[in-house]
């Protein structure tokens, strides 16, 4: 990121801002002629900005691709989504209020977004200043184990005893501690780690796509119809023209304007998670609403998730990066 300098969050602010005001107003407009509340277009937006790392970075690692795309992509895949959660959570804490019949004060918001940031980076700093020096393997993943549940714990007990209902996201506060430690570090260090981590972290990913599928209802795919057609269209318009804006006012090089959009297509694994906390937050005040947006997200995920890992593999063929890493 420091290399990439501000072409990078120019471009990720650009595509994923850019997603969000398209989707919102496109569905803004359905849901106008449908008789349907209009907040739920931001929360449709909301969700469509953010966008599945792993599904793109799995091709970079089998295709061993490399050049101006790839190297836009990798920082971009984890700043993409933190512009996700920070909108998301804004969009979803505002209409929380409303529907509650209460205006959630701004600095609740402001608070909502703010400390799980604090969280994070306070318990990851923590856990950095243990995980510098070398230590045996046992040792140095029991220190991480420690600084998850400590940032967990931390967040749990804000969110229980001193926030009025449980309203800080996790999400924002796992990245925020894994931000903060994996900079503390030397590269060799943090791929130490890594490496004794990554069975735990297997299993952890089982976990939670597993807890993410088992309430799916496959009925809702089945019944997918023209608001997931809207939502695939105006969310791959919004992440390719977006990133081909971001591109040119940064003068970035020809391959990045042209298919840096088409790598940023996948979507489901985050779309997941944000559907799930929308619905819940919906499903008292507004069912009809909550199963609106399931339904076309649980569609929308399956169907994009087919189409849009295909068009990032081709994004990266045109580009020419396929098997250029030695």
């Amino acid at each position: 990121m420091k290399r990439s300098g501000a072409s990078i969050i120019i471009t990720t602010l650009t595509q994923s801002l850019g997603t969000f005001l398209l989707v919102s107003l496109v569905f803004s407009l359905v849901f106008y002629f449908s008789n349907i509340p209009i907040y739920l277009a931001f929360i449709f937006g909301g969700i469509a900005l953010a966008t599945a790392p792993a599904p793109a970075l799995s091709i970079v690692r089998e295709f061993r691709t490399t050049g101006p795309v790839t190297r836009t992509l990798i920082p971009m895949a984890a700043l993409d989504d933190i512009v996700g959660c920070v909108v998301f959570f804004t969009s979803i804490s505002i209409v929380a209020g409303n529907l509650s019949q209460g205006q959630l004060p701004i600095y609740m918001i402001a608070l909502v977004i703010v400390l799980p940031l604090i969280i994070g980076i306070f318990t990851g700093w923590i856990a950095g200043m243990f995980l510098k020096k070398k230590r045996e393997a046992s040792i140095t993943l029991l220190l991480l184990i420690l600084g998850i549940l400590l940032a967990a714990g931390v967040g749990f007990f804000f969110n229980n005893f001193v926030m009025p209902s449980p309203i800080l996201n996790f999400m924002l506060i796992g990245m925020a501690f894994s931000a903060t430690f994996a900079n503390m570090l030397p590269e060799s260090r943090l791929e130490e780690i890594m490496a004794t981590f990554s069975p735990i972290l297997g299993l952890s990913m089982i976990v939670v796509i597993l807890n993410l599928g088992a309430p799916l209802d496959y009925h809702l795919i089945l019944g997918a119809g023209l608001f997931t057609a809207v939502y695939i269209l105006a969310r791959a318009i919004g992440k390719y023209f977006g990133a081909y804006f971001g591109a040119s006012i940064t003068k970035s090089p020809t391959t990045v304007k042209r298919f840096l959009g088409l790598t940023l297509l996948p979507h489901s694994g985050v779309s997941l998670v944000f559907t799930g906390i929308a619905v819940s937050v919906l499903n008292g005040p507004a069912p009809e609403c909550a199963k609106i947006l399931q339904g076309t997200i649980a569609a929308a995920a399956v169907i994009n998730e087919i189409i849009a890992v295909i068009v990032a593999k081709k994004g990266f063929e045109w580009a020419g990066e396929l098997q250029k890493k030695q």
